[in-house]
């Protein structure tokens, strides 16, 4: 009987470790070939269709349907809506993230659950709550209407309805990267004698400032390419309350078929440079995302 103990097991050789944990040429092959035929098809093709159906009229009448005043209206709403609500769900996903992660107290759960909150309700419903809460009918309609304030089928509903459903990506990106650093750099200022604010001035915000970057983007890529939410809010009153998604639905539904994938092209554009924005900050800046600033 051999005097190896039962528990000694003999190292795999390391052929055999190397087909366990690695695929055949052909079968890399086979899965890389599927996911770029599945790309190009769901992703690629439908991209370059719409630049070329924005420019299947020519030049000419590509920037006719950008410069029409419907069409600059639409894009001057898109943008104040974006400069609104993105530099507020910055300062929100900011101060979010600082109270969840670096400090304990009641109801914490809670609101790291209500930050979710946007991601699992539907933007149409999201906009029929603003509805249901500010519209003529609605709970506080009477009111308003008493004083004179419009909030639905104006530009405060669009507003709105456009931060209720951007919240979530500055803090999301945020919290984990918070929670992660611990609160060692703050407590080092705070007992050198820096204030709550020259801390996180001078210490926190420059630990996280490339996810604040990331988060930024992706709240402002969403912010101006939202259709659910801002559809029910705004009314559909052209050149008024059409954001750009909005004035893609009326052009395609007038058969403006040029005119639409134009404007739908700026919309894809936007997409294009978010991604290629995101893609260098996950290149260049990998390791300050999942830990801390580039030393």
């Amino acid at each position: 009987m051999s005097d190896t103990p039962l528990t000694a097991k003999a190292p795999f050789p390391p052929a055999v470790i190397a087909a366990t944990t690695h695929e055949t040429p052909g079968v890399r092959h086979a899965l890389t070939a599927v996911a770029l035929t599945y790309l190009a098809l769901f992703l690629l093709l439908p991209l370059v269709m719409v630049f070329a159906e924005a420019l299947r009229g020519g030049l000419a009448a590509y920037l006719s349907a950008l410069t029409e005043p419907d069409a600059v209206s639409a894009i001057e709403l898109t943008l104040l809506v974006a400069a609104i609500s993105v530099p507020a769900n910055m300062l929100f996903g900011l101060a979010a993230a600082w109270a969840i992660a670096k400090h304990d107290f009641r109801g914490k759960t809670v609101l790291t659950t209500l930050i979710d909150l946007p991601f699992s309700v539907s933007p149409v419903i999201a906009g029929l709550i603003y509805v249901l809460l500010f519209g003529l009918h609605g709970f506080l309609g009477p009111w308003l209407r008493e004083h004179d304030v419009e909030i639905v089928f104006a530009v405060p509903g669009i507003v709105l309805a456009t931060v209720f459903v951007t919240l979530p990506f500055v803090a999301r990106e945020l919290i984990p990267l918070m929670q992660e650093q611990g609160t060692a750099d703050e407590e080092a200022a705070l007992s050198l004698g820096a204030s709550g604010f020259q801390t996180f001035l001078r210490v926190t915000l420059p630990n996280v400032r490339w996810a604040l970057l990331y988060g930024v983007l992706l709240c402002n890529a969403r912010a101006m390419g939202e259709f659910g939410a801002v559809s029910v809010v705004s009314g559909h009153i052209r050149g008024y309350t059409n954001t750009l998604p909005l004035h893609v639905e009326v052009l395609y539904n007038e058969y403006n078929f040029v005119a639409a994938f134009a404007v739908a092209s700026l919309l894809a554009s936007l997409a294009i440079v978010t991604l290629i924005a995101k893609s260098f900050l996950q290149w260049w800046y990998g390791d300050a995302l999942a830990s801390g600033p580039k030393r």
